[in-house]
């Protein structure tokens, strides 16, 4: 493997079909062809259960044997590989029961006056669950600040509906999710609260000013950069008063010019999943993965479909082989994913926690149950 490929391979994080690590999939981690792998819901053995009772709710569990197996088994085939996970709370938490299910973080809102201290009491508990399965990454805390109420895509699983308790709360969430052993990475950078497009589904856009988004949008990712949060996570937005040609993970007056060079952030910039109709259908993944890259981004999510993973790495490889400012490029986040990595210490925890009394305790006084 040449340089080039090697430092590609650090950029592309992957997800895969199936509950366990087939040849095939092994080989492609063993050859470094990608730094990371994304789990989601496919990835879990799980069944329903209760549904045969007219009096038991019906449930559904995740074989948690099976995942700490399937995580091993990755972990073995690429020593340095990361694996991440979506398990922010609410409608987005990847792993069932046993596991602690936490309500959505909007409930933060009722808390009161400890919301802070409490946020990182609940990010520690919900980091410890990840650890002890095998984790590294949780794609948490979500920044956004929740200011539409039509809004599809963000909604509860905002920590609150004004910048600064976005910002406090989501913070310290990060800061037990590190105590926890586990990598945070904030999102959805500048900010996806205000939008009515889910950009699953489309390309969304905002019109507001730039002393709008100075003072709400990107209050939470200004203290998140100053906290020195390991991770930000870019929105398939298009924020007309930074960029209105593309959206902000493209972009490298949002990324390079804002994020870095304005808010001063230093770690790993992560896009969002470049399979999203708001990237694939409307710029291509070879183009866009070249794209994110130039714009400032340093590590690309490519989480389903195999054809587009080939059409990035090929693309990346080509433009690194071409253009001398996209190879540099690629060196340089290729060596700040490695630096993450290698200060990144996983956490060896006792299966006990996931699911533990204190832990859902902690779930029951954030629902409000307690």
């Amino acid at each position: 493997m040449t340089a080039l490929e090697d430092d590609v391979g650090q950029l592309l994080w992957i997800g895969f079909e199936g509950s366990v690590v087939t040849p095939e999939l092994a080989a492609r981690l063993g050859r470094g062809e990608a730094g990371a792998v994304v789990l989601f819901k496919r990835n879990l053995r799980t069944q329903v259960v209760g549904s045969g009772s007219a009096t038991a709710v019906a449930q559904e569990v995740t074989d948690v044997d099976a995942l700490v197996e399937l995580n091993r088994a990755l972990h073995a085939a690429r020593e340095d590989l990361l694996i991440c996970v979506d398990q922010e709370g609410g409608t987005v938490q990847r792993v069932r029961a046993p596991a602690t299910q936490w309500p959505p973080m909007l409930a933060f809102d009722q808390i009161g006056a400890d919301d802070e201290a409490f946020a990182e009491e609940v990010g520690h508990a919900l980091g410890a669950e990840l650890a002890a399965m095998g984790f590294d990454v949780d794609f948490a805390p979500v920044l956004d600040v929740h200011t539409n109420e039509a809004n599809p895509i963000i909604g509860e699983r905002a920590f609150g509906r004004d910048a600064a308790s976005v910002a406090r709360r989501g913070l310290a969430f990060a800061r037990g999710l590190a105590r926890a052993g586990v990598l945070a990475c904030g999102k959805h950078f500048p900010g996806h609260g205000d939008t009515v497009t889910d950009s699953h589904l489309a390309l969304p856009r905002i019109d507001h000013d730039m002393a709008r988004l100075e003072q709400v949008e990107l209050v939470p990712f200004a203290r998140a950069a100053q906290a020195r949060v390991p991770m930000i996570m870019t929105a398939h937005v298009v924020f007309a008063a930074i960029d209105p040609s593309v959206p902000a993970t493209l972009s490298h007056a949002a990324i390079t010019g804002i994020l870095r060079d304005k808010l001063g952030y230093r770690g790993v910039i992560v896009s969002d999943d470049l399979d999203m109709k708001a990237i694939a259908d409307h710029f291509g993944v070879g183009e866009a993965a070249v794209s994110a890259i130039t714009a400032g981004c340093d590590a690309l999510l490519l989480c389903r479909e195999p054809l587009h993973q080939r059409q990035a790495r090929e693309a990346l490889l080509r433009a690194g082989t071409d253009q001398p400012a996209v190879r540099a490029r690629i060196a340089e986040s290729a060596a700040r994913i490695r630096d993450m990595k290698r200060a990144h210490v996983s956490s060896t925890r006792s299966r006990d926690v996931v699911g533990s009394v204190d832990h859902r305790r902690l779930a029951d006084r954030l629902a409000g149950r307690a």
